[in-house]
């Protein structure tokens, strides 16, 4: 029933795999599919993977996602659903594994060379982020903001263009999609706990506190986007 898969843009092979199952009526219209952790032994591949194959696949109308109860084949699977281009986006974890990469060099470095003004700019925005926890659009856009007034510091314009356009990926289908299901007011205020940690590392001038503290911040971002749906079947006694 399955293959594992080779480490090639697993997440779009997985859907792959997935997609032929249930256009051939293998896994039919309603029926719940496998608990993400099955479906990761079987096709060899991580958890993460898994949940981006099936972002894929709600994206394209072929399941629909039921926080709490599990992953079912859409009615509209019976149809001729649209296939996403293969190369549409980057994986939403590989997007956030190269941020952590990337942001956390740059917090280091940003450490080095502060000024009040910088420390000056991340707290307007951190003061006007507290207001707007309820507010996805707003809290979204300040957190950019936060990231990008980090590269400002250094002053290189191209990091902060380049930290821009990264960001900007989370921008794809699939990465709203995810969004969606774990993203809240919750998830905004941990995400400010973590930017103040942040700030007070770079105004303290301490460069492996900032790298830590930006490392820390944006890995607990990847784990808040690795939560199960809530479909994990309950073992018996």
């Amino acid at each position: 029933m399955f293959v594992a898969l080779e480490p090639r843009r697993l997440y779009r092979q997985a859907a792959e795999q997935l997609r032929v199952l249930i256009q051939s009526g293998e896994i039919a219209v309603g029926e719940r599919l496998p608990a993400e952790r099955e479906l990761a032994e079987r096709l060899g591949v991580s958890r993460p993977t898994v949940r981006e194959a099936l972002i894929v696949l709600e994206v394209e109308g072929l399941v629909q996602i039921r926080m709490g109860s599990g992953v079912y084949v859409s009615p509209k699977a019976a149809g001729a659903p649209k296939v996403l281009a293969a190369d549409d986006s980057e994986a939403p974890f590989e997007i956030l594994q190269a941020r952590c990469i990337i942001e956390s060099a740059i917090a280091e470095e940003a450490a080095r060379c502060v000024d009040e003004a910088g420390i000056r700019s991340l707290d307007v925005i951190l003061e006007e982020m507290e207001g707007v926890l309820e507010n996805s659009e707003r809290a979204l856009a300040l957190d950019r903001a936060f990231h990008t007034a980090i590269a400002d510091i250094i002053g290189n314009s191209s990091l902060n263009v380049f930290i821009g356009l990264i960001y900007d990926k989370r921008a794809s289908p699939f990465f709203e999609k995810l969004a969606s299901y774990f993203e809240g007011p919750h998830t905004w205020r941990a995400a400010l706990d973590e930017h103040r940690i942040i700030r007070d590392a770079l105004a303290a001038g301490d460069p492996a506190a900032a790298r830590e503290a930006m490392r820390m911040h944006l890995t607990l971002s990847q784990k808040r986007f690795s939560e199960s749906f809530g479909e994990e079947p309950t073992r018996e006694e």
